[in-house]
C-alpha cells in the first residue's frame, strides 16, 4: 500500500491543508512531521473555514488516526486551544483520534520572548514570532523540553533552571521579559496534565500501521525554499521542509515511502522577507492577492505575489525527489491575460536556468519570462481536466514539462469538490 509525503514546492501557503484534506480519504494513518504553529492550513469544511496550525490537515475525516511527530516543535496552550476549536465543530479529537509524539520539542513562553526581540531592525527575516527558531535552538544546544517531561515537573523544574541560565540574560541582553522556573514549571506542568493521554510514541505507532498494510500520509509543513539546508538562507524556516524531512521527523526510513507530492500554486507567493525574483508590486500583484485570498493563515500578514517561478519550481521538484505535482489555484488566473512563467533568470548579464548558490544573487537577478495566453471561462465546476480550456490545459502542461514532473492534481476552487484529480498517488490502486 502507498505512503505518501505531501510537500510544499514554493515558499508555503501553496494549499497543502486542501490538498491533504482531498487525500485523506485514501489515508489511514495521517502524520505531521516538521514545524510548528507558524504552519497555517485552511481547510473549507461544508462551506465554512477551519484554520489549523498544529494538527494534521486529515483531522476532519472520521475514522483516521492523525498523529503530530516527534521533529515538531509544539506549543501546548496552542494546541489544546485547537483541539477545543475542532471538538466545537464536532470533529473527532480524542486520544483515539490524535496522538502526539513524547519526543516532539515543546515551545516555551520565553521562545516565543526571543523570537519577537531578536528578529527586529533592518535584517530582520519576518518570523511569525512563534518561537519556532529559538524553540529549535535549544533542541540542536540540547537544552529543550521534550513533551514528555511536561507529565514529570520535578525533572521539568531542573531542566527549565538549566535553560533559563541560558535564556534570561540574553533576554536582559534584548530587553525583553525574563521568566522564572518555578512558575513555568507550575504552569507546563498543568498543561501536561491535559496533554498526557494524547502522548504516545507515534513512530511505533506507524511501523505498526505500515506492518499491518495501513496507507500514511505524511503532511508538510512550509515549502521546500524555506527549507533550513535547501531553502533561499538564511529568509528560511528552522526546520526540515523537504521531503526527507518526513524521514527524520516521523522515524520512517526512505525505502518506506513510495511517492511524493509537491504542491505548487499555479503563481508564486511569500511571506516575510528574503528574494523573490517573480514577484509583481504593481497592480497585478494587488489583484492576484485579492483574488486568491493571500493572506497568511497564520499571521495575517498580506503574501506577496508573481508569476510562476519555474527555475524555483524545478529546484523543489530535484531536493524532494517529488514525484508528481499538484496545481492549487489554477481559477484564481481566471481573465489573466498573457500569463507568465519565469524560466531563467539573467546575472551580471550571463543566463542561467538554475537557482543560484548564493542568496545574495537571487536578489540580483532578472527574471526570464515565457508568454501563455490566458482563459476567460469559469473554471470551478470543472472535474475532468480535459474539460478545462485549452488555454490551460497547455499551460499546466508547460509547468509539467519546465519542472519535469507529472500533475497528478489540480485545484479549481477551495472546497473539496473543486478539485480535479488525474491521478492520485495515494490511492489503494
Amino acid at each position: 500500500m502507498p505512503n505518501v509525503i505531501v510537500v510544499g514546492a514554493q515558499w508555503g501557503d501553496e494549499g497543502k491543508g486542501k490538498v491533504v484534506d482531498v487525500l485523506t480519504a485514501d489515508a489511514d494513518l495521517v502524520v505531521r512531521y516538521a514545524g510548528g504553529a507558524n504552519a497555517g492550513h485552511t481547510l473549507v469544511v461544508a462551506g465554512a473555514p477551519l484554520v489549523v496550525h498544529l494538527l494534521p490537515s486529515g483531522v476532519t475525516h472520521a475514522g483516521k488516526r492523525c498523529l503530530l511527530g516527534p521533529g515538531m516543535v509544539i506549543d501546548p496552550e496552542a494546541l489544546l486551544e485547537e483541539l477545543d476549536s475542532c471538538r466545537k465543530r464536532g470533529f473527532s479529537v480524542g486520544p483515539e483520534a490524535i496522538g502526539v509524539s513524547h519526543h516532539a520539542h515543546v515551545i516555551l513562553p520565553y521562545h516565543k520572548e526571543l523570537d519577537g526581540a531578536s528578529d527586529q531592525g533592518p535584517n530582520a527575516i519576518g518570523t511569525t514570532r512563534r518561537g519556532i527558531g529559538p524553540c529549535y535552538e535549544d533542541k540542536m544546544a540540547r537544552r529543550g523540553i521534550q513533551m514528555w517531561m511536561l507529565t514529570r515537573p520535578e525533572l521539568l523544574g531542573r531542566a527549565l533552571e538549566g535553560a533559563l541560565a541560558v535564556t534570561n540574560p540574553r533576554l536582559r541582553q534584548l530587553g525583553a521579559a525574563t521568566f522564572d522556573a518555578g512558575p513555568l514549571r507550575d504552569r507546563l506542568a498543568s498543561l501536561g496534565s491535559a496533554l498526557e493521554p494524547y502522548l504516545c510514541d507515534t513512530t511505533s505507532i506507524i511501523h505498526e500501521a505500515m506492518a499491518k498494510g495501513a496507507r500514511v500520509l505524511f503532511e508538510g509543513a512550509q515549502g521546500a525554499l524555506l527549507d533550513i539546508d535547501h531553502g533561499t538562507y538564511p529568509y528560511v524556516t528552522s526546520s526540515s521542509t523537504v521531503a526527507g524531512g518526513a524521514c527524520t521527523g516521523s522515524g520512517v526510513g526512505p525505502t518506506q515511502i513510495h511517492a511524493v507530492i509537491g504542491i505548487a500554486k499555479a503563481y508564486t507567493t511569500r511571506v516575510g522577507n528574503g528574494p523573490f525574483p517573480s514577484e509583481l508590486k504593481g497592480d497585478l500583484g494587488e489583484q492576484l492577492r485579492k483574488r486568491g485570498g493571500e493572506h497568511g493563515a497564520t499571521t495575517g500578514r498580506p503574501r506577496r505575489c508573481g508569476w510562476l517561478d519555474a527555475v524555483a519550481l524545478g529546484r523543489a521538484v530535484r531536493v524532494s525527489g517529488i514525484s508528481s505535482l499538484a496545481i492549487t489555484k489554477l481559477d484564481v488566473l481566471q481573465g489573466i491575460s498573457p500569463i507568465k512563467i519565469c524560466v531563467g533568470y539573467r546575472l551580471d548579464g550571463e543566463t542561467a536556468e538554475e537557482f543560484p548558490t548564493a542568496g545574495v544573487d537571487l536578489e540580483r537577478v532578472e527574471p526570464i519570462y515565457e508568454e501563455w495566453d490566458g482563459f476567460e471561462e469559469d473554471i470551478r465546476g470543472v472535474t475532468r481536466i480535459e474539460n478545462l480550456p485549452g488555454t490551460a490545459r497547455a499551460y499546466l502542461d508547460r509547468i509539467s514539462e519546465l519542472a519535469k514532473a507529472p500533475i497528478c492534481l489540480v485545484s479549481v476552487g477551495p472546497s473539496r469538490s473543486e478539485t480535479i484529480l488525474v491521478d492520485n498517488p495515494a490511492s489503494p490502486g
